[in-house]
């Protein structure tokens, strides 16, 4: 399990009675330094590092890093708030020693990913990881609920010998093709081997459908375990990716046309080691709670877009009829629909069923991600929501009139189109607090404006080598 404790200046005291015997294990295995790793608003994860030999210190006083950095564009430019993007004040990055562990694609280091909290020992209010550590403390609390969440990650793998900022695929052959397998077949087996020494449980990894792409699915954790796993595997792929002389996008689109790369999540609710996605008298075994909690993500998808597409580029990616779910639909195993019910192999479907929110790419910090989601999910089982009809097949095969009627609604077209559904959503406002709901439209905002004259081609240049 993931530590759900705010840190505390001096350190908390289980951290400081293991600190001595981690650090003396990490330089008996070669590690020298330690990746110290966070995702901001724009969704790219910044780091300091430390040498081995600084754990002790870092876990009992932090590391010093500015808050500058919650409202950074993608492309390092800044955009204030009423309280963020000054050169002011400074913050403490403390490491989650319960995700501490070395990097096997990185010889010579290791990665925790970090809490940060303020100067004067106080949660930072800007802190994703923080928010989401709190979302999942008052569902326990309030609801009785925990649950398991993953999320998958795609990524073209291109040329490392490729002129500067352009994409040449890396592998030929045609979707999920076994040419494809065999050609990055030593690559993608370092990969796997990596990913086992980091005690990363991984489902499958296979050849995707775009130019040069793969996807890699991964055993399912506590939320906010799933989106440090997110964060480490993206770290490893890159990792291993160039110790092979190949290079690595996980942008929404890293080419103006095709499906691009997705980050979907899943998400199953659980209370006292059940499933509540299984076993009910609701359609597909799923209890009143489980569909609550879908309607209300279904719910608030227009506005949730804000935060699971949150690049530019996310809007080439979502277009209809590419499996990128763009209407407000949901269906079981129906993979056009935003929301895909998935109820698993008869015989563990207590274990396996659970929740696929399509419209998300891993631009999208996954921190928020879940975050949101989750909230909009718990607004649903309070209004005690139910699901609409269900929808099988396309949903672009309606016409204006009977989408109406059936309740299906285009998602956002664009940034600013999503940045007004979610400024217009008191509860996903209400659930980031302030200080974060407004990074979120500013940093999104401000990223919109620097896309503003691009044509498609140019902002899938502009965004290909940033996530």
């Amino acid at each position: 399990m993931t530590t759900l404790a705010d840190p505390v200046p001096g350190g908390r005291p289980d951290d400081l009675r293991r600190v001595a015997a981690l650090t003396a294990g990490l330089a008996a295995g070669g590690v020298r330094g330690i990746v110290l790793a966070y995702v901001d608003t724009a969704g790219v994860t910044r780091v300091k590092t430390i040498p081995t030999a600084r754990l002790e210190a870092a876990v009992a006083w932090g590391v010093g890093m500015s808050p500058v950095f919650d409202t950074f564009l993608a492309h390092d430019s800044v955009v204030t708030t009423d309280v963020l993007g000054s050169p002011d004040g400074d913050l403490r990055l403390y490491p989650d020693l319960d995700r501490l562990v070395a990097l096997a694609g990185q010889p010579g280091w290791a990665w925790a990913p970090v809490d940060r909290i303020t100067q004067e020992g106080a949660r930072h209010p800007g802190c994703a990881r923080t928010f989401l550590r709190r979302v999942v403390a008052d569902a326990a609390q309030r609801y009785g609920l925990a649950f398991k969440a993953a999320v998958e990650v795609e990524w073209a793998v291109g040329l490392g010998s490729a002129p500067a900022g352009e994409f040449e695929p890396a592998v030929s052959g045609p979707a999920y093709g076994a040419i494809r397998q065999v050609e990055l077949s030593d690559y993608t087996a370092d990969l796997l081997a990596a990913l086992d020494a980091q005690d990363v449980d991984v489902d499958q990894v296979h050849p995707e459908y775009a130019a040069g792409q793969f996807e890699i699915s991964v055993g399912a954790l506590d939320p906010v375990a799933a989106a440090d796993r997110s964060v480490l595997v993206r770290q490893t792929v890159r990792a291993v990716a160039q110790r092979h002389r190949l290079r690595v996008s996980f942008a929404p689109a890293y080419l103006p046309e095709g499906v691009g790369n997705g980050g979907h999540l899943h998400l199953s609710c659980w209370r006292g080691g059940r499933n509540l996605h299984a076993g009910g008298d609701r359609r597909y075994g799923m209890t009143a709670e489980a569909e609550g909690f879908a309607a209300g993500i279904l719910a608030r998808l227009p506005a949730l877009t804000a935060v699971t597409a949150p690049s530019p580029a996310s809007y080439l990616r979502l277009r209809p009829s590419q499996w990128a779910g763009v209407f407000t639909a949901w269906g079981r195993e129906t993979r056009e629909a935003a929301l895909r019910l998935i109820t698993g192999m008869a015989g563990r479907h207590d274990r396996d069923a659970n929740l696929e929110v399509k419209p998300v790419d891993l631009a999208a910090n996954p921190y928020l991600a879940l975050g949101c989601v989750i909230a909009a999910g718990l607004d649903g089982i309070t209004a005690e929501r139910a699901l609409p009809d269900e929808i099988t097949g396309d949903p672009a095969r309606y016409g204006p009139d009977e989408a109406a009627a059936l309740g299906l609604r285009r998602l956002p077209r664009s940034l600013p189109e999503a940045v007004e559904e979610f400024r217009a959503d008191p509860v996903l406002r209400a659930a980031l607090g302030p200080v974060l709901a407004d990074a979120v439209s500013a940093v999104r905002l401000g990223e919109a404006a620097a896309a503003r004259d691009l044509d498609d081609a140019q902002v899938a240049a502009a965004y290909r080598w940033t996530y």
